[in-house]
């Protein structure tokens, strides 16, 4: 028998009501021990999806007013019974009353251990279980969908079709090749080939729409540079709605990195508003500069700010040559004044260039379709089953490099059992993705980085 275990599943934070959830065998005896029912009726008499009002306790006094939900087993989010009460959402009484409930025997949940019993008890799998905190983490219309999507088993679900398919053919190759005097037809090398390509076609097509993926559910690393002066933070600020940074004339006013999340549209976009970018003689204006150009090598997008009320100077070309070959949009700031930049210089130095007037709050729209052009993610479907992270990727990876040798093998027409062999091993990576084969290791460190609640 597995301890009952308890935690806040709602944020920590003042808020209109908080929840503490309690799941293992013995939940509804402890939530007794602390709810009691305004009409007095006991919480083991409730069927499942039944909720109570009433008052909690703690050591015979009651402290607060809460309904209490009462999940039945199998049918509940763990696959155990479930207890959710539901209390008036102050710190102070969501924690007396989660401190009832281990008085009353319940023991601290660890991180993620809700959804991995859901997981252990075979609610969901391993994919479904990533997509339950790429939703919890989710920042923006597309990378919720996306990742409900995930939840609800869209990547499950192809790549049981692709499992099924492997089986099949494996099962039928191996039953020829074990049972050679029994009258058992042997796997036509076209069925062989056209099940091999079709589980690579559809794995290949995973593996392309990965970084669009990553880009849509989990934002883009992004730097905003140029010189003094240019309008980076009042693009900073005009993206983030709120001063993040500090906008004055003095030039080298920034000389730190300064860093906000905001959404562009419908994705992401983790921002970086560094130093300008100039030959300085001040030490510390110095190192937020170091700091700026190596922002420029590892962001995964640039976003290059020039003043269009200034001609180019030495400053803007050290910045142009700083952003070649690398992912950039040429943002050319200012529109609202007089045009004095050499836009002939700059069209031949960047293939994607916007003019906004950070200033006027103008160019928002124009600068969201110019990045998800750039990073290839404007006809990003969030419906479409995509790979949520790097373990999911190289598991499937992996089954691709089995894949593609196992047709390698049968087109050079080696025996079936050797490729028999290939094509196991791509089903036992495609087995570790959905959990069926995953190491306890593997498991362990996926709901390590749950929140304590879920």
């Amino acid at each position: 028998m597995s301890k009952t275990i308890a935690a806040v599943a709602t944020g920590n934070s003042v808020s209109g009501i908080g929840v503490i959830r309690i799941s293992g065998d013995d939940a509804i005896e402890i939530a007794q021990k602390v709810f009691k029912a305004m009409d007095g009726t006991p919480l083991s008499s409730l069927n499942g999806y039944t909720a109570k009002y009433g008052n909690v306790y703690y050591n015979g006094e009651s402290f607060d007013n809460a309904v209490a939900l009462v999940f039945r087993n199998p049918k509940s989010y763990t696959g155990e019974d479930v207890v959710e009460i539901s209390v008036h959402g102050g710190i102070f009484i969501v924690e007396k009353t989660l401190e009832a409930v281990f008085a009353a025997g319940a023991v601290p949940a660890q991180a993620g251990e809700f959804t991995k019993r859901a997981f252990l008890n075979g609610k969901i799998d391993l994919a479904q279980a990533e997509g339950v905190a790429a939703l919890i983490s989710a920042q923006g219309q597309e990378a919720a969908k996306a990742s409900f999507n995930l939840l609800q088993g869209s990547l499950s679900n192809k790549i049981t079709k692709v499992l099924d398919e492997l089986i099949n053919c494996s099962a039928s190759m191996a039953a020829w090749v074990d049972y050679p005097d029994e009258e058992i037809p042997e796997l036509q090398e076209d069925a062989l080939q056209e099940t091999l390509e079709k589980a690579k076609s559809a794995l290949d097509e995973l593996l392309k729409n990965y970084e669009n993926g990553i880009v849509m559910t989990q934002g883009v690393d992004t730097a905003i540079v140029g010189k003094p002066n240019a309008g980076k933070s009042t693009l900073m600020n005009m993206l983030s709605g709120v001063e993040k940074s500090i906008v004055t004339h003095i030039e080298g006013t920034t000389r730190d990195i300064v860093e906000n999340s905001v959404r562009l549209g419908n994705m992401v976009l983790h921002l970086s508003d560094t130093a300008g970018i100039r030959e300085s003689d001040d030490v510390v204006e110095a190192i937020g500069i170091k700091k700026a150009i190596e922002k420029i090598d590892s962001a995964s997008l640039i976003l290059a700010v020039f003043d269009g009320s200034s001609p180019l100077n030495d400053d803007d070309r050290m910045l142009i040559e700083s952003c070649k070959d690398k992912p950039c949009v040429a943002v050319v700031n200012k529109t609202d004044l007089e045009s004095r930049l050499e836009i002939d210089e700059i069209k031949a130095h960047f293939d994607d260039i916007v003019f906004i007037s950070a200033k006027n709050q103008d160019g928002a729209d124009a600068l969201e379709k110019t990045v998800k052009s750039l990073l290839g993610v404007e006809n990003f479907d969030s419906s479409q089953p995509i790979l949520a992270n790097k373990r999911q990727k190289l598991c499937v990876s992996n089954a691709y490099e089995h894949i593609c040798q196992a047709l390698d093998g049968a087109q050079m027409g080696i025996t079936y059992d050797a490729i028999n062999v290939m094509i196991d091993s791509a089903v036992d990576e495609l087995l570790s993705l959905t959990g069926k084969k995953a190491t306890e290791e593997v498991v362990n460190n996926i709901f390590s980085r749950f929140c304590v609640g879920k």
